[in-house]
């Protein structure tokens, strides 16, 4: 499999932090593991502003979110954005007891699933299907069960 992989940060406070947490080979691991054939992915780790006017303009809802993934084609080659709001994803991380880390890998997994097509908000089924698998991804990457 061939992974095309970018990996981008925008301007937010804290960002040294992140950077070294979140380095093109973690990410490269991360989202390599969700994939199931070849991909060309840029991760972008954006600031508040970034996430929150992102998720306004394409989604319709006026605040930031954790991960938003951006799927262009899934055939031949899948291809994809996928933003994960820095702020957003160290504030879960805290009140969710995990290290930060562990969250930015669950989340990159969790946006290559949607680049691929699985989708949580279609139905109790298909987000029960999503989930196990990021359970079985996370763990074969090492980090404890995300949920």
């Amino acid at each position: 499999m061939t992974l095309q992989l970018s990996l981008q940060f925008g301007r937010f406070p804290n960002a040294a932090e992140h950077r070294r947490i979140v380095t093109p080979a973690r990410a490269r691991r991360w989202v390599g593991m969700a994939l199931q054939g070849p991909a060309e992915i840029a991760v972008r780790i954006v600031g508040a502003e970034e996430g929150q006017a992102l998720n306004r303009e394409y989604r319709g809802k006026d605040y930031a979110t954790n991960v938003l993934t951006f799927d262009y084609t899934r055939e031949p080659v899948v291809a994809a954005d996928l933003v994960l709001c820095a702020p957003v994803v160290e504030r879960e991380a805290k009140e969710q007891g995990k290290a930060l880390e562990a969250h930015y890998a669950h989340l990159l997994v969790h946006g290559a699933l949607h680049a691929q097509g699985y989708d949580h908000e279609r139905g109790e089924r298909e987000a029960l299907e999503m989930e196990a698998l990021e359970v079985l991804l996370m763990g074969a990457l090492g980090y404890p069960d995300p949920y």
